[in-house]
């Protein structure tokens, strides 16, 4: 165990800046080189269930740092620092292209997607007290889980996935929004990042597609992995409607529902 930390440790050095510049993911560090060496694997094995389910706090974790106000569209943001590091030289590409990269929203532990899962319950809960619309408990944790992950779940637990410029797909159909959209398509794997939730169209299962959530690769593989290993739809509680997540297959389908070009070491089990 000892020598398996010291080699993710090597694996994190690689990824800090040096001499004030920031190392972008190029054919000299290409993250399917960082793959064959084992990296994944190794994450994977020595990935914690807390860190997987966001039970910790970002702010007081020694791999994470807080996002500058001027990429990011509100204070007290945290990424994993080599997630971080590639976002800002993504920044720095894009703009000599005219494109502009604003983060929404980062990593967000277990507390904060519970706030956004039992926020979203209760709305549909009274609308059902008012008669607006009608649906069972399941059903409306199916409603929800369209856009929004039952805690414990989210990828955005990981440090490893952003939210970009805005939470609307339809931004991304026209003008600056398609501009931004079609640059990431093209760039952003140079440094690392791959949409996870593409269109459903290819027979991905789980969330509805999101052209604004981007992940970085080099770790982020490593989480699923992992959560493909180690976590259990039992173990999914303290919200509403978690007793539905073994019935509705979170994991499988959800969870590791994701673009194959975000992962392909694996299938979903």
């Amino acid at each position: 165990m000892m020598m398996r930390q010291c080699l993710l440790g090597l694996f994190l050095v690689c990824f800090q800046p040096r001499s004030g510049s920031f190392i972008s993911l190029n054919s000299r560090t290409d993250v399917v080189e960082l793959q064959t060496a084992g990296i994944t694997a190794l994450i994977a094995d020595t990935t914690s269930v807390a860190y997987l389910t966001g039970h910790f706090n970002p702010a007081q974790h020694p791999d994470f740092v807080r996002i500058d106000r001027e990429y990011c569209s509100r204070e007290n943001a945290f990424l994993r620092r080599e997630a971080y590091i590639a976002f800002k030289n993504m920044v720095v590409e894009a703009k000599k292209s005219g494109i502009r990269l604003t983060i929404l929203s980062a990593t967000r532990n277990f507390s904060d997607q519970k706030k956004i899962w039992s926020n979203k319950w209760v709305a549909l809960k009274q609308k059902e007290m008012k008669g607006v619309i009608r649906m069972s408990n399941i059903e409306r944790a199916r409603y929800i889980l369209r856009f929004s992950s039952m805690p414990g779940t989210s990828r955005h637990h990981w440090g490893t996935d952003i939210d970009l410029n805005s939470l609307k797909n339809v931004y991304f159909l026209s003008g600056e929004g398609k501009k931004v959209y079609q640059w990431l398509q093209v760039n952003a794997t140079k440094f690392g990042f791959c949409q996870p939730y593409t269109s459903k169209a290819t027979g991905r299962t789980g969330y509805e597609e999101e052209k604004w959530h981007w992940s970085y690769r080099p770790l982020s593989d490593g989480f699923t992995l992992a959560a493909g290993n180690k976590l259990k739809d039992e173990m999914l509680k303290d919200f509403p409607g978690s007793e539905f997540a073994s019935e509705i297959k979170m994991i499988k389908l959800y969870m590791l529902g994701i673009s194959s070009d975000c992962l392909q070491l694996t299938e979903n089990k």
